[in-house]
């Protein structure tokens, strides 16, 4: 291993072992973003009790954190590329830690959407970044792919794993620690970061100048369209707040592809979607992350709601999912060492639907949790291997000096998915069962129909996952490269 003196290398590191304390530090990142992403939804009916939240409300305090992440992730990326990405990171970390000490103040549901939107632009300087200097770390080809991997399963892990470690803590503090511990282990992040990863080498960065416009029109364009989610939600879909953001996001998407098809220097070249790998992987993230988002709303709803349980037996019902996310590597792998990416992905979508399937007749089967489980189980297994096989595709696919910008754009398709599953899961559920979420026990009508329409948005979220990631994944090529070839 070469010493981090000096003038550096890009990567310095010859296995994962050596690169322990780089590795544990961009992994412990990714985690805390990644586990804050969940890790209020086990809280979600509490918050709502403590501060006269609804259900629309609610959706805010979970799609605050998305609509200024997901708006900035491209923006991001490419100023990561272009001035630093350990520099860039730090600055999240930084911000992330701090700003997550101020929930002690937060007395009211809109000082917290306001603070988790904080959150949310901090998060953004994080997520695309981990996984960037994760890849560069390495000179060896499989022990990247390798290190990517463990990085995706850490951040899914995180994902499924929120709702447990927020539900244990609340039977023994309040709600608000749940982002008080966000402070002490970004310092333990940037701590680590410090001490081993190398500054970025300039030859690494990409030496243009910054699209300004392009990332303006970026940020407008992703912001318009999440909040147009949200919007149908809250106000209705013909209402003329919703439509006037449709048709603002509309234009700024078309103002976008625009300006990066004539800039002399685009933020994002659009020729890389000639690949199908990067455009069957983008796809192919949408529909996951959808499943998984609106998986995830609905169980929440499911098992504190109508069923009543605490939030760490409702934590403690998510299990399988963590269970098929960390020990789901040697099924993944399996499938694209024998298959390829393509019928890997096919497999998984497969997989995603069946699980969905399952949870549509469970949840009102009156077997109670063990079909709930079974299903869970099916669901994440299919989700553990399409978010792993995009992304390493994804990240394979793109320039050297992009790779910021690489894992930018996988994370906007997940964010574009996270926000399409909640507003079509909350959609539905507003509009089959109740806008308004009463205290205490729900009467057996209104658990009846909550399974009702719960069965209805389980189905119709299995034919969206269906369609959109069947058109992703026959896109992916037959390569084979993974995990397994370390």
């Amino acid at each position: 291993m070469t010493t981090l003196t000096a003038p550096a290398p890009r990567r310095t590191y010859l296995t994962l072992r050596a690169a322990w304390i780089p590795m544990t530090a961009l992994c412990l990142a990714f985690f805390v973003e990644m586990v804050d992403n969940t890790l209020l939804t086990i809280a979600l009916p509490t918050i709502g009790r403590d501060l006269s939240a609804g259900t629309t409300t609610l959706q805010w305090v979970t799609g605050a954190y998305s609509l200024t992440f997901g708006g900035l992730l491209l923006t991001v990326g490419s100023v990561a590329d272009r001035f630093g990405r350990r520099r860039v990171l730090n600055i999240g970390l930084a911000g992330f830690g701090l700003i997550s000490l101020l929930v002690v103040f937060v007395d009211t549901a809109s000082h917290l959407i306001v603070l988790r939107a904080a959150l949310g632009i901090a998060a953004a300087c994080m997520a695309p970044i981990t996984n960037s200097l994760v890849f560069r770390l390495f000179d060896d080809e499989k022990v990247r792919m390798r290190a990517i991997t463990v990085m995706i399963v850490v951040g899914m892990s995180g994902f499924t794993l929120g709702p447990l470690l927020g539900g244990t803590a609340l039977m023994h503090v309040r709600w608000e620690w749940l982002l008080v511990v966000n402070a002490p282990l970004a310092l333990i992040a940037a701590i680590g970061i410090r001490l081993g990863v190398p500054a970025d080498d300039p030859s690494g960065l990409t030496r243009t100048p910054l699209d300004l416009p392009g990332a303006f029109l970026s940020v407008v364009a992703m912001g318009l369209a999440m909040y147009t989610l949200t919007s149908g939600v809250d106000n209705g879909w013909t209402d003329t707040i919703t439509l006037s953001c449709a048709v603002g996001a509309v234009s700024a998407v078309a103002g976008f592809l625009w300006r990066e098809r004539t800039a002399p220097v685009p933020m994002l070249d659009l020729s890389l979607f000639d690949s199908g790998t990067v455009r069957g992987s983008a796809v192919t993230q949408v529909a996951s992350s959808a499943a998984m988002a609106g998986v995830m709303f609905g169980l929440i709803m499911h098992f504190q709601y109508a069923l009543g349980w605490s939030p760490l037996e409702a934590g403690l019902a998510n299990l399988p999912m963590v269970i098929a996310m960390i020990g789901g590597t040697p099924v993944s792998e399996n499938l694209i060492k024998h298959f390829g990416h393509r019928v890997a992905c096919l497999i998984g979508v497969g997989l995603l639907v069946i699980g969905l399937g399952g949870l549509a007749w469970g949840v009102g089967s009156g077997f109670g949790y063990p079909p709930i489980a079974a299903a869970m189980l099916i669901f994440s297994l299919g989700l553990r291997t399409l978010m792993t096989t995009c992304a390493v595709a994804l990240m394979a696919a793109v320039p050297e000096d992009q790779t910021s910008l690489g894992a930018a754009l996988n994370d906007t398709t997940q964010e574009v998915g996270t926000s399409l599953g909640t507003a079509l899961t909350g959609t539905l559920i507003a509009a089959l069962v109740t806008t308004a979420l009463p205290g205490g026990v729900w009467p057996s009508a209104l658990v009846d129909a909550f399974f009702r329409g719960e069965r209805l948005t389980y189905t119709v979220l299995a034919v969206v996952v269906a369609v959109i990631g069947f058109l992703g994944a026959r896109s992916l090529t037959d390569s084979r490269l993974a995990d397994e070839q370390h």
